[in-house]
């Protein structure tokens, strides 16, 4: 029995224990956390002074959510349009990018401010960064410290309230990064959101002549997310709050750079999207490593691996045995010039009206010809000379949007560009690779094709391949017209150097090219006159002074400019006589006017 009560007071010690342990811990618990609402209380961050009532933030409620009071929106949501007032904007990134296509150096940015934290003190600090911009950047901030009017530490020690630096700048343009700081718990980023509307808010009525660019939070290392701490940082989470912004920046008419626009990662994986043209990339990376070939990518950035979208890589990293930042200035979007235009590659678009017309000339003539062959919804090929500007016209004319023009490049829609540019467009709307866009063409797709002709015979056969001692070789010349329900071989009438003049509504030819285009016979035939009369296809050759048309029994002369002779400017610089239709026509005057034609499809 003694035994039994020795044991039985053991155990109601060790419950007593167990009981005072489970107290004190309580205890110690509500004492942390009255503690902790005693700091929050004495440290709240104070609210600006000087700021419109109408950007003012009452307290956090108990669910952790931000109520506004009298919130007043300051700008109006505005979006691009074209010159027909149409939305241009397909989505928020697009909509809020900067119409300029220009280039532009660090000068530039000589009378803008960064504001930001950390990640944009180094631009002010670093060797290759902005050392002559102006900046508003401390470490460690979030939006909420401007909306609330914080005193910050810049990186050299001076202490200052970002809003009134601003103001003291009175900067051309604000650059704004922010939200790497604030983001790092995977909790709801709610907050974060109004404080960023309110912050672009008070910049706006602070400063309303400064535009103002909404920068998108760059990536992150994925071990870095990894950390205790950092877990809200990761990409798919980015990705989300990144649209935000970009419609945040749309909704209060600013602009939004996508910062992620990158060309390669550390992994050797490659994306095009800054490219104007997806050719046979793949295919040659592909080809070159399969056979023991060593494949080397030349790109404009390299960024952490696992940060561009797998959606958007173009070639995988395992076809890539070395990758190459290149010098600015020797990476070209396209041959005509240096630098990026984002209208090129679908990142952006800009108004029609912004395109530079064709320079009045004989040229300009034969595409305005051509353009009366098209029909509203037709899916058009338009190839290298004179009939890439056919596009342009159609786009001075207002009637860009009635069609789908394509380029074998694989380029959809938008104003074609011509020389060193064509094979790009300005405002395109899809970027197929070039195979897939002749699968298209191979299957009958296209509806019109407007090609370049070398030389011409009686018979309607034209060579472009191989002429004047050169093989140029057919290209996609064969596939298109093959396949195409209609055809138009679109160039001068002559070929060298000539004078021709537009006056008065008629053509003046005071020097024609030495060199004959309608031939008895072709070096080389490209396309078969014959065979396309067997088949029913239709036929025109358009140049500046007369328009022929297939027929059973060979080309024939349908129209001629006004103010042209027809034996002397026509037959006399022909090595046949064609046909002549019965009811020769007068070309239409309006092609020969320097006015809009008032083209309708």
């Amino acid at each position: 029995m003694a035994d039994y009560q020795e044991y039985r007071r053991r155990v109601l010690r060790k419950r007593w224990r167990r009981r005072f342990m489970a107290t004190a811990l309580l205890l110690l618990l509500l004492l942390v956390g009255a503690i902790g609402m005693l700091w929050k209380s004495l440290h709240r961050e104070q609210r600006p002074s000087g700021v419109g009532q109408n950007t003012i933030l009452q307290e956090v409620t108990q669910d952790n959510t931000w109520n506004t009071a009298s919130y007043a929106v300051a700008r109006q949501l505005t979006v691009q349009t074209l010159a027909d007032s149409a939305a241009t904007a397909l989505d928020f990134r697009m909509a809020a990018l900067p119409k300029s296509s220009t280039a532009v150096g660090k000068e530039w940015f000589n009378d803008v401010s960064f504001v930001g934290d950390s990640l944009t003190q180094g631009m002010q600090l670093y060797e290759e960064g902005m050392q002559n911009a102006m900046f508003c950047a401390y470490k460690g901030v979030g939006p909420n410290v401007i909306v609330n009017g914080t005193t910050c530490k810049r990186a050299d020690g001076v202490t200052e309230v970002p809003l009134e630096a601003l103001t003291a700048q009175q900067p051309r343009a604000i650059y704004v990064l922010l939200g790497t700081n604030v983001l790092g718990r995977d909790t709801d980023y709610s907050s974060f959101l109004t404080y960023y509307r309110l912050m672009l808010d008070m910049l706006s009525q602070t400063l309303p002549n400064a535009k103002i660019y909404v920068q998108s939070i760059t990536p992150v290392r994925p071990e870095v997310c990894q950390k205790s701490g950092h877990e809200g940082l990761n990409r798919d989470r980015l990705c989300q709050i990144n649209n935000e912004l970009a419609a945040i920046a749309l909704e209060k008419n600013c602009y939004f750079l996508n910062l992620w626009e990158v060309l390669a990662d550390e992994n050797g994986n490659i994306s095009l999207r800054g490219e104007a043209n997806i050719t046979e990339q793949l295919e040659l990376a592909a080809a070159a490593h399969n056979n023991g070939g060593i494949v080397v990518v030349e790109v404009e950035k390299l960024v952490q691996g696992g940060t561009i979208p797998a959606n958007e890589v173009a070639i995988h990293g395992f076809m890539v045995d070395y990758v190459v930042v290149g010098d600015p200035k020797y990476t070209r979007q396209c041959l005509a010039y240096e630098g990026y235009r984002g209208e090129m590659c679908g990142a952006q678009k800009i108004p029609v009206s912004e395109v530079a017309p064709a320079p009045f000339d004989i040229r300009k003539i034969i595409a305005r010809r051509c353009s009366f062959e098209i029909k509203a919804g037709q899916l058009v090929n338009l190839g290298l000379g004179v009939p890439d500007l056919v596009g342009k016209i159609l786009a001075e004319e207002g009637c860009a949007d009635a069609i789908t023009l394509s380029i074998e490049s694989g380029v959809l829609g938008g104003v074609t560009l011509g020389g060193t540019l064509l094979g790009g467009t300005i405002n395109p709307e899809a970027i197929y690779k070039m195979p897939d866009i002749f699968d298209i063409y191979d299957g009958g797709g296209i509806d019109a094709g407007f090609l370049g002709a070398a030389e011409i015979d009686a018979m309607g056969n034209v060579n472009v391949s191989k002429f004047a001692g050169r093989v140029v070789g057919p290209g996609g010349f064969i596939n298109i017209t093959q396949n195409a329900k209609k055809v138009c071989f679109a160039g001068t009438f002559t070929a060298g150097k000539s004078q021709i003049e537009i006056q008065d509504g008629k053509l003046h030819i005071v020097k024609d090219g030495g060199n004959i285009k309608f031939k008895k016979s072709l070096e080389q035939v490209t396309y078969s006159g014959e065979y396309a009369a067997e088949t029913g296809q239709e036929a025109l050759y358009v140049t500046e002074r007369a328009v022929f048309q297939l027929t059973p029994k060979g080309i024939m002369l349908t129209e001629i400019a006004p103010g042209v002779d027809l034996q002397k400017d026509i037959l006399d610089k022909m090595e046949f006589k064609p046909l002549i239709a019965d009811e020769l026509k007068v070309m239409d005057a309006r092609i020969f006017l320097d006015q809009k034609m008032g083209l309708t499809l």
